[in-house]
């Protein structure tokens, strides 16, 4: 994807933007593979209980996961006796991407219900378990009310086989992938300088899961130095005017109220 196509070609807005793709290939390994699994290792095995959580409704969704990274690479994941717990977190150090285990339930809602995060954009996977779909979107001002009710019969009618996938965007002082509240990584300033800011960039992948009647979403982190993204003109038009036009508490929500007027001014230099 191109860098100029994360962002709308007008004012800011929230937007789907999804696209179909092979779930095997979202899921398969890169050339940075080494580092990232050692990354992921590292979390997993310092804060197991930060990173990775499961809860007894997601059992069945983490057993048809499991089959399907088999069937995907030929990865193999520990098996009973091992808890769930401990399959969970193996295959959270196998797989490159981050991914969440939800499941669409009796009363309607789609909630939450086990997954590995080991490169969290400012957020906690434990107030997150056991939620519906628009309470874990509550916080994230305008989005329930501009996709909440998309977002939901899109997942609710997924269809087995094939991926679809989307990206989220949002900009940052430090290129860790791993950037739970927890380790307090400085914040952008109204002074923000060029080689201080990277986007960074989620690439969602929705995959449904038929037998557990459950959803696999994953989350692949891209780092991008502004500078290049000020280097593709047409990327930097279109977010300077994202940044420009986002609502005040859009831009409190991601962390930008200070640095947004200088990253405009540094994107349009």
């Amino acid at each position: 994807m191109a860098l100029a196509d994360l962002f709308p070609k007008n004012d800011f807005h929230f937007q789907m933007g999804l696209e179909r793709s092979d779930p095997a290939r979202f899921f398969q390994p890169t050339a940075q593979h080494d580092g990232i699994i050692r990354q992921r290792a590292h979390w997993l095995q310092a804060a197991p209980e930060i990173y990775s959580a499961l809860r007894p409704e997601g059992l069945a969704l983490l057993d048809e996961t499991l089959t399907l990274a088999g069937k995907w690479q030929g990865l193999r994941t520990p098996s009973h006796p091992d808890s769930p717990s401990e399959r969970l977190r193996a295959l959270g150090q196998l797989w490159e991407p981050d991914f969440l285990l939800l499941r669409l339930d009796a009363d309607g809602e789609i909630r939450l219900y086990g997954g590995c995060v080991c490169f969290p954009s400012s957020w906690r996977l434990s107030e997150k378990m056991g939620r519906p779909m628009k309470l874990i979107h509550g916080p994230v001002p305008g989005l329930n009310a501009s996709l909440g009710t998309s977002i939901h019969k899109f997942l609710g009618q997924l269809k087995p086989g094939a991926a679809w996938q989307r990206t989220n965007w949002g900009i940052s002082a430090s290129p860790e992938l791993n950037q739970h509240p927890d380790q307090q990584l400085t914040a952008l300033s109204a002074s923000v300088q060029l080689g201080e800011a990277w986007l960074r960039v989620e690439h969602q992948a929705l995959v449904s899961l038929p037998v557990s009647g459950g959803i696999l979403f994953g989350i692949r982190i891209a780092m991008h130095p502004l500078s290049e993204v000020q280097a593709d003109r047409v990327a930097a038009a279109r977010l300077g005017r994202a940044l420009e036009t986002m609502p005040a508490e859009v831009a409190r929500y991601k962390n930008l109220s200070e640095a947004k007027a200088k990253l405009v001014e540094l994107l349009r230099a």
